[in-house]
C-alpha cells in the first residue's frame, strides 16, 4: 500500500487530488496513532469522511509536544526547527528520505528546472548553526546536483560570497542566491550591486536577528540593493516535505500533490470561500509517513487559481491549536 499510494502523490493533478487525499487519510487514520486518536475526538473517521471537507487537520503545534509517525517504519533522519529562547523545537520523523528527496526535487523542477543549470549559492548561516533543519537537508542535495564548483554555503563571509557571485556571473550558468532573509539583508547592506538576472530567494524569518518587516518591506529593501526585478520566495516549514515558492509579490504556487484551504479562525471546522482571510490549513500529500493535514499557524488567502498569500500569524496560537488535544 505505501508504495501504492507515493506513486499516486506524484501522480496527483487537479482532477485526482481529492481521492489521493482520501486515501492518504485513510492510510493514516490507521496507522499514525496521534492522528488517529485526534480524528477520533472530533468524530472523524473513515466511515464518516467522504470528501475533502471533511478531513480533520492536526494542529501543526503537535510536532513539539508528540511523536507523529507512522507505526509501520522506523525513524530514518529527524529534522528540527529552529527555535527562539525558551521555545521548544517542532520534530518530522521522517521514515523515508527518498519520499523527501523526490518531492523537493520534482517541486524544484517544476517552478525551475534543472539544478544542473545553476550555480546555487546558499547564505544560511542559523540553520547551519544547528545542523537538523529539512531546508539545509535540501539545500545541501540541489547544490550537489548542481555539479557547479561554486556552489555552496556561505556562513557569515560576504566577501567570499560576493567573491563567488562575480565569477558566476561570467559563467554561462543559471546563478540562483538562496538565503534566510535576515543574512540576505545584511548582505544587501555590506554588498549593494546590481545582480542582473540573478534569482534572490528568500526563506523568511529574522530568526531573532532583526526587527520583524513585512514580506513587502524585505522585498522592497533588496530589490532596490540589487536592482532585480522581484524577489522569490520559498514557502516551507519542517513539518512538511513540500515546498511551494512564489516568483514575486508573495504570491505562492504549489506541487500538483499539495494544496491549502483557508478555515475560518473562529469556527476551525469551516472553510472560508477563495479571496478571504483566514487561518491556512495545509494538505502535503508528501507527508505520507507523518501527518498530510496540517492546520497552521499562518493567517492567508487562497485564490481561485490554487494561488496563496501569507498574511500574517494567528495571535497566541499554540494555545488556540491544542485546546482539542491537551489531554493526549
Amino acid at each position: 500500500m505505501p508504495q501504492h499510494l507515493t506513486d499516486l502523490i506524484f501522480h496527483a493533478d487537479q482532477a485526482s487530488f481529492e481521492a489521493t487525499a482520501l486515501s492518504v487519510f485513510r492510510y493514516q487514520y490507521q496507522h499514525t496513532q496521534l492522528y488517529r486518536d485526534f480524528c477520533d475526538r472530533m468524530h472523524r473517521t473513515p466511515d464518516t469522511v467522504a470528501a475533502l471537507a471533511d478531513i480533520p487537520f492536526l494542529p501543526v503545534q503537535f510536532f513539539k509536544s508528540h511523536t507523529v509517525m507512522d507505526s509501520l517504519y522506523p525513524v530514518a533522519k529527524t529534522f528540527e526547527s529552529s527555535t527562539t529562547t525558551g521555545t521548544t523545537p517542532s520534530r518530522h520523523h521522517v521514515a523515508d528520505l527518498a519520499l523527501y528527496e523526490r518531492s523537493y526535487l520534482r517541486a524544484f523542477e517544476l517552478f525551475y528546472g534543472d539544478p544542473s543549470q545553476y550555480c546555487i549559492l546558499s547564505l544560511l548561516p542559523s540553520y547551519l548553526e544547528r545542523g537538523t533543519s529539512s531546508l539545509l537537508y535540501m539545500a545541501d542535495d540541489l547544490m550537489r546536483r548542481s555539479g557547479d564548483p561554486l556552489s555552496g554555503f556561505i556562513d557569515k563571509d560576504f566577501a567570499e560570497l560576493n567573491r563567488r557571485i562575480a565569477i558566476a556571473a561570467n559563467s554561462n550558468k543559471k546563478l540562483l542566491l538562496l538565503g534566510v532573509t535576515y543574512a540576505l539583508l545584511d548582505f544587501a547592506e555590506a554588498y549593494p550591486q546590481p545582480l542582473g538576472d540573478t534569482i534572490i530567494m528568500e526563506t523568511g524569518g529574522m530568526k531573532g536577528r532583526r526587527e520583524e518587516m513585512t514580506r513587502a518591506e524585505i522585498h522592497r529593501v533588496l530589490t532596490t540593493a540589487f536592482g532585480v526585478s522581484s524577489i522569490h520566495s520559498e514557502y516551507g516549514m519542517t513539518e512538511l516535505l513540500s515546498q511551494a515558492y512564489s516568483s514575486g509579490e508573495g504570491i505562492f504556487r504549489c506541487p500538483p500533490w499539495m494544496m491549502l484551504l483557508v478555515r475560518d479562525p473562529y469556527d476551525p471546522l469551516s472553510y472560508l470561500p477563495a479571496g478571504k482571510t483566514g487561518s491556512l490549513n495545509i494538505i502535503d500529500l508528501a507527508n505520507l509517513h507523518s501527518c498530510s493535514f496540517l492546520a497552521v499557524s499562518d493567517l492567508g488567502k487562497v485564490y481561485p487559481d490554487g494561488s496563496f498569500e501569507v498574511l500574517g500569524r494567528l495571535d497566541n496560537s499554540e494555545i488556540r491549536g491544542c485546546n482539542l488535544m491537551y489531554e493526549l
